[in-house]
C-alpha cells in the first residue's frame, strides 16, 4: 500500500511503511482575508513566503487553494501552482471544489500531484475520476456522499469503498487513491475522533489504502488548538493514518510527527529525530550568541 506523488525532482511515497507525510495547509485563502485579496489581484509573494516557510519546517507536500469567492479560480490556481512550483520542489496537492479550476490546475502542474477531492456522490465521480485518470494523477475520496456525513463508521466505510471501486473502473489504482474519513470537529461531535479511527483501521485493513484528513478541524472552536491536534495526530497515525493536512509550522505538531515516526519505527536510527532536536540546539546558540552580544553592546 504506497501512493506515490511527485514533482519535477523529487519523490513522495506515502504509506504505512514511511515516515508519516506532512502536507502544509497554509496555502489557502479560507478565512484569511488579506490572502484572498492579494491572489485575486494577482499577487502571489504571500503564497510564495507560505510555500517557502512550510518547506522550511518540514513539510513533505503542499496543498494550493484557491477559492476566493466571486474570483476566477481556475486561472488563480493554476498561477498558484506554477508560483509554488518555481520556488519550492514539494509535491501538491490541488485542492479545489470546482472542476475547471482542478483542470486548469493539473495542466498546469508538472509531475503526479495529488487531486483534492472526490466525494462519493454521482455527479462527483462522473467528473472527477475522469480528470484524474486523464493526467495520471492520485486523489483523495472523502467518505461522503448525497446523504450527507454520517456518524455510523459502517456508512462512511462503505462510502470509501465505492470510491475506491469506482476510481478501480475508470482506471486508477488502489493505491493512488488517499481516503480522507472526515474530521470533524470534537467540541460539537464527542465521538468524532473515535469514528474516525475506526474507519481509518479498516481502510487499512480491509480495503488496503492510504487514508488522510484536514487535521485542524478536529480542535474548532476550542482553546489550545496545537496540543489537540498534536495529540490527535500521532493517535491518528497509530491507528494507520499515513498524512495529513495541517501546519507544519507549529512546533507542537511538528515534534509529535517527528516523535511517533520515531516510535512506529519510521525513523532509522532516529536520523531525522537528532537532526531536529541539532537544528534546535544551533538556533538556541544563536539566540544566546546574540542575546550575548547585544548586552555586551550595551555594556561598552
Amino acid at each position: 500500500m504506497e501512493t506515490v506523488v511527485t514533482s519535477p525532482s523529487r519523490e513522495v511515497r506515502i504509506g504505512p511503511d514511511h515516515p508519516f507525510v506532512i502536507i502544509g495547509e497554509r496555502i489557502n485563502p479560507t478565512g484569511r482575508k488579506l490572502l484572498a485579496a492579494e491572489m485575486a489581484a494577482g499577487n502571489f509573494d504571500r503564497v510564495r513566503a507560505d510555500a517557502i516557510a512550510q518547506v522550511a519546517a518540514g513539510a513533505q507536500m503542499l496543498d494550493v487553494n484557491a477559492g476566493i469567492p466571486l474570483a476566477d479560480e481556475p486561472s488563480i490556481l493554476a498561477e498558484a501552482i506554477r508560483v509554488v512550483q518555481s520556488v519550492t520542489d514539494v509535491p501538491l496537492s490541488i485542492d479545489s471544489s470546482i472542476v475547471a479550476a482542478l483542470e486548469r490546475g493539473l495542466a498546469a502542474y508538472q509531475g503526479k500531484p495529488l487531486v483534492n477531492s472526490v466525494t462519493g456522490e454521482e455527479e462527483r465521480l462522473e467528473v472527477v475520476l475522469p480528470l484524474v485518470a486523464k493526467f495520471g494523477a492520485a486523489v483523495v475520496g472523502v467518505a461522503n456522499d448525497e446523504s450527507g456525513i454520517s456518524e455510523d463508521p459502517d456508512v462512511r466505510f462503505e462510502v470509501a469503498r465505492k470510491i475506491v471501486m469506482r476510481a478501480e473502473s475508470c482506471g486508477i489504482s488502489r493505491s493512488d487513491v488517499i481516503i480522507d474519513p472526515l474530521a470533524m470537529p470534537v467540541g460539537a461531535v464527542p465521538s468524532a475522533i473515535v469514528t474516525l479511527f475506526k474507519v481509518v483501521r479498516r481502510l487499512r485493513e480491509e480495503l488496503g489504502v492510504n487514508s488522510i484528513c484536514g487535521a485542524s478541524n478536529i480542535s474548532f472552536g476550542l482553546p489550545n488548538r496545537p496540543t489537540l491536534n498534536a495529540t490527535f495526530l500521532t493517535m491518528a497515525m497509530a491507528s494507520g493514518m499515513t498524512c495529513a493536512i495541517t501546519n507544519p509550522l507549529e512546533e507542537e505538531i511538528r515534534k509529535a510527527i517527528l516523535a511517533a515516526d520515531v516510535m512506529m519505527g519510521h525513523d532509522e536510527n532516529c536520523q531525522r529525530w537528532l537532526a531536529a532536536h541539532r537544528s534546535s540546539n544551533d538556533s538556541d546558540s544563536e539566540r544566546a550568541a546574540r542575546r550575548a552580544r547585544r548586552k555586551t553592546r550595551q555594556l561598552g
